[in-house]
């Protein structure tokens, strides 16, 4: 058991160092050099200023490109995740990151305590990792949009009240606003300044930026210039309105921290005590693995660990 699981290992390793040798260390380089090309030029800003938007391939290996695009809506999470977290990083880098480390986990718990079973366990659990952290860092890029939309509503409120016109109060924004939206607001004056129409362009900056608060202020300047009236006021209050919902979506993250902290120990305890066991007395764990009966109440337990989990996240997460 323990040579085949070595040789699986090592053969694993020799394909992961292939493709990283031969796909990867080329496309790194190349995109090093022409990161340093363009910071040789000093007007050249490092926002994102792609007009034209290229289909993005889901794999730097053609044959793993052409499954995932026959894959129709299945990896649709996955992508709106990849882009709302801003990282330079394709959806079959991912999938290949998961599947690595399900089959080296898998790998590791069978050998170390003979169960399959388990082994299968903890690789489901380690293979959701990769995915779980690029939901994090979009989370974590999205609360930074928000913090940030109400100066940017701000500057162009102020820009209108000096005579500006509302272009201009963009380019203010995508000036002074630091990133990530900072750059959002430069593609949108650069869109509207190459021909796209305002409406358009105001409508895909909200598909763009999934921010209730971004969609707010896109139906805002839209009404306006539907119906007239004073645009500068409207987006004042507008700013208000925003700092005013995001002061109270942290007083109810304050109040719920409780809930939150209790979710998160009761679903690490049991896999905690698990592995306690499986070291201190892995006779225990293996008749409950080996017997038919514990199996069974192994799946009843994960399924009932799995409803109390979405039941309290449900209770914490207050919508807005």
């Amino acid at each position: 058991m323990v040579i085949v699981a070595f040789t699986f290992l090592l053969c694993l390793a020799i394909v992961l160092g292939t493709y990283w040798m031969f796909v990867l260390r080329p496309e790194d380089t190349a995109s090093r050099a022409l990161r340093r090309r363009l910071h040789a030029v000093p007007e050249e800003r490092p926002a994102r200023t792609d007009l034209t938007k290229k289909e993005t391939p889901l794999s730097a290996l053609k044959v793993l490109d052409t499954a995932l695009a026959h894959s129709g809506h299945l990896l649709d999470p996955l992508k709106r995740s990849l882009a709302d977290s801003g990282l330079r990083v394709t959806i079959g880098v991912v999938l290949l990151a998961c599947g690595f480390l399900a089959m080296v986990t898998f790998a590791a718990v069978s050998i170390l305590t003979s169960s399959a079973g388990l082994g299968l366990l903890f690789a489901l659990l380690a293979g959701s990792v990769p995915y779980m952290c690029v939901r994090w860092v979009a989370a974590k890029r999205l609360r930074t949009f928000e913090e940030q939309l109400p100066q940017a509503v701000e500057m162009i409120a102020v820009s209108l009240r000096a005579g500006h016109a509302f272009t201009t109060g963009l380019l203010m924004a995508a000036e002074e606003v630091p990133e990530p939206l900072g750059a959002e607001f430069r593609l949108l004056y650069d869109q509207q300044k190459f021909g796209k129409s305002m409406p358009d362009v105001l409508r895909e900056f909200a598909d763009r930026v999934p921010v209730l608060d971004a969609r707010i202020f896109v139906t805002a300047v839209l009404t306006q210039r539907e119906t007239g009236g004073n645009l500068a006021e409207m987006l004042d209050k507008l700013a208000a309105v925003i700092r005013e919902r995001f002061r109270i979506r942290r007083q109810v993250r304050a109040l719920s921290a409780h809930g939150r902290f209790t979710g998160w120990t009761l679903a690490l305890l049991p896999p905690t005590l698990g592995i306690i066991l499986s070291v201190i007395a892995p006779a225990h764990i293996r008749t409950l693995v080996d017997d038919p009966f514990g199996r069974q109440l192994l799946g009843a337990a994960l399924a009932l660990q799995i409803v109390g989990m979405l039941a309290i996240r449900r209770i914490v997460n207050v919508e807005f």
